[in-house]
């Protein structure tokens, strides 16, 4: 009988034992299959994350590189432009506002336009002209003098500060005036000159 029950009880721990085995190693087996299916997420994830890094840092150095290569073009075009400027005002502006503030060479340019007027014409009209304040002691007479002598209508002459050097010339009350100022020297001027001066300067 006693040995009877100590085979049922062997029986039932060895039965026991072997159900716990299997299921620990089912357990076991599933943990694993778990964590293998975690890894493998997680390590998908990773990719993704390290593709979407690498494919935001080669947008992120392309833009970089495209900035970079707009900005040089501008500073580069600025500077070019910043020399041609400085060479063109050596050469042209200071020159001509000397040039535009020697009263005998204002004296020739207004007798030479005074003749595009048709002076000699009787149905010429009353002029009007503006010349620079500054020198008024050296043009007033010849204007008045010299140049009214020469329009059979007569010319108005104003002194006015706003005209630097140079004068403005136009028919009275004829609603446009005829400007030649330095300013408008040195523009038509640079207009020739600058792209001359560009291709010395940089070959263009």
């Amino acid at each position: 009988m006693q040995n009877k029950l100590q085979e049922l009880t062997d029986k039932l721990y060895n039965e026991g034992l072997s159900k716990g085995k299997q299921e620990a190693e089912e357990l076991k087996s599933k943990a694993k299959e778990e964590a293998e299916k975690i890894i493998s997420q997680a390590n998908a994830q990773a990719a993704q994350i390290v593709e979407k890094a690498e494919k935001e840092a080669v947008e992120l150095k392309t833009k970089v590189n495209n900035d970079l290569k707009m900005a040089s073009t501008q500073t580069i075009s600025a500077i070019k432009q910043q020399v041609e400027t400085v060479v063109t005002t050596k050469v042209i502006n200071n020159p001509t506002k000397t040039v535009m503030s020697d009263p005998d060479f204002i004296k020739s340019i207004i007798t030479t336009i005074i003749k595009a007027f048709n002076a000699n014409n009787p149905d010429s009209v009353s002029l009007e002209m503006i010349l620079p304040a500054s020198m008024q002691k050296d043009l007033e007479s010849f204007v008045k003098n010299e140049i009214a002598k020469q329009l059979t209508a007569g010319v108005n002459v104003e002194f006015s500060k706003a005209v630097p050097n140079g004068f403005k010339i136009g028919p009275k009350d004829g609603g446009y005036m005829l400007s030649f100022t330095g300013d408008d020297f040195e523009s038509m001027i640079g207009s020739y000159i600058r792209p001359a001066t560009k291709k010395i300067l940089f070959g263009e």
